[in-house]
């Protein structure tokens, strides 16, 4: 039987998503101890054309690395391999794969014409004996390779864990150069694994804390274009930007758009005082949600859009509170030693991720809605700015090094606290917020 043990959903207390019974003995245990990654084998995929090799070898590479990234699954070096594939309808020799002790198997072929790249794949269940679920055909341009071999592994992904993807996703953040004291900054994207890094803006202004729209084709940011903090909008398609209407004599900063694309929640500094607004997504309607003499930033909504969590030093030092969207009283949640700030409500709606300040180091967290089950998920000089994968599983964040020369860079976590690593390609980098999937 295939099988899967996560660990680290059990220590959390999270409830795993449902698994796809319809699709084979697939089975998801959890239990406490040790993650044992999953061994699986993925022979390079069919070249179905002569002009195909390259494209296959390319697109099985992607597909290896976006599973083992995870630290959920394991691959069988092909080195090991006992079968060999002539063809992508090649029956599948059980003992062959059991004798390698592989417990799923990933056999594709790719084909090019005319500019087109079709891919196809089917996952087997070794001990079973049984495929899991319909083979699947997908086609792009063969400048989108990338992205089909990304939608390959979200669909293994989903079949084996129970829960959606991430993979084909995107994620925006700051790119930094220069030295610490003349650091240039400059919005860019990339895939969420680091690949075809497209810069956004030039570096000739302080730019900070860019957003995806729901739809994942706009972004929001703040930049110092004016001299002062100004939110603005920009459209990933045709790379134009605007700024939004502002109140003279105003500041507004920490932009986020709603569930439904509609409005943005943000920050506005006034007379020395910082509070949370909300208003269309254009600019128009402006609505005070707090009113308060402490400074109030870091806004985000919950999925369904009715509440939001923000940080705030109302009770003198920097915690989190939740409100309604509308605004009105808002509630502690934040009760821990140390300052909280920077909050992020989970895709899933269950968890919050945040920045914790304690004791001199820098800790990414999670915690329930109600403020219940603080979980610290890294520790370091400085670690800030947590953005959440599409399906809740990851979180992604700037990591500093320390000293006078310190760099900044992209990492990334499990929830469980597990699989830290740094996203490659991208260089320094910050401020890193991750993209839904795309259609």
């Amino acid at each position: 039987m295939l099988r899967y043990v996560l660990a680290a959903l059990a220590a959390l207390s999270l409830t795993p998503a449902p698994v796809l019974a319809q699709q084979g003995p697939l089975r998801i245990e959890i239990t406490d101890g040790v993650i044992e990654p999953l061994p699986y084998a993925l022979p390079t995929f069919v070249a179905e054309t002569a002009d195909a090799g390259k494209m296959a070898q390319d697109i099985t590479a992607v597909i290896a690395a976006d599973l083992s990234g995870t630290g959920l699954f394991r691959e069988i070096p092909q080195t090991a391999h006992i079968q060999r594939f002539a063809s992508f309808e090649t029956p599948v020799s059980y003992p062959d794969w059991q004798a390698i002790n592989a417990q799923a198997l990933i056999v594709g072929g790719v084909a090019v014409s005319g500019g087109q790249v079709v891919v196809k794949f089917r996952l087997f269940d070794i001990y079973s004996g049984q495929q899991l679920g319909e083979g699947q055909q997908l086609a792009a341009s063969a400048a989108s390779w990338r992205r089909l071999a990304h939608k390959v592994a979200d669909v293994i992904y989903s079949r084996v864990t129970g829960e959606s993807g991430y993979f084909d996703s995107r994620v925006v953040f700051v790119s930094e150069s220069g030295s610490k004291d003349a650091r240039q900054k400059r919005l860019a994207i990339a895939d969420y694994d680091g690949a075809n890094l497209k810069y956004l803006t030039d570096s000739s202004t302080i730019v900070f804390a860019p957003r995806f729209s729901p739809t994942g084709d706009k972004v929001i940011y703040t930049t110092y274009e004016t001299g002062f903090p100004r939110i603005k909008l920009l459209d990933i398609g045709n790379v134009r930007a605007s700024l939004l209407p502002e109140v003279p004599g105003t500041m507004t900063f920490a932009p986020r758009f709603s569930p439904d694309g509609n409005s943005i929640v943000y920050s506005m500094e006034q007379g020395g005082n910082t509070d949370l607004y909300k208003m269309g997504v254009n600019g128009g309607g402006a609505t005070r949600l707090t009113n308060s003499p402490a400074i109030e930033t870091a806004p985000s909504f919950s999925p369904d859009g009715s509440r939001i969590v923000f940080e705030s030093d109302r009770s003198g030092t920097q915690q989190l509170y939740i409100m309604s969207a509308n605004g009105g009283q808002p509630t502690r949640i934040s009760f821990g030693e140390g300052r909280y700030g920077t909050p992020v409500w989970s895709p899933r709606g269950d968890l919050i991720a945040f920045t914790k300040q304690h004791a001199g180091r820098f800790h990414i967290g999670v915690m329930r809605t109600d403020g219940s089950e603080e979980r610290l998920l890294t520790a370091s000089f400085l670690d800030e700015g947590p953005s959440w994968s599409p399906n809740g599983r990851v979180i992604m964040f700037t990591r500093e090094s320390a000293g006078a020369g310190g760099t900044a860079n992209l990492y990334s976590v499990d929830i469980s606290g597990r699989n830290l690593k740094k996203v490659e390609g991208v260089g320094q980098a910050s401020d890193p917020a991750w993209s839904p999937l795309l259609p």
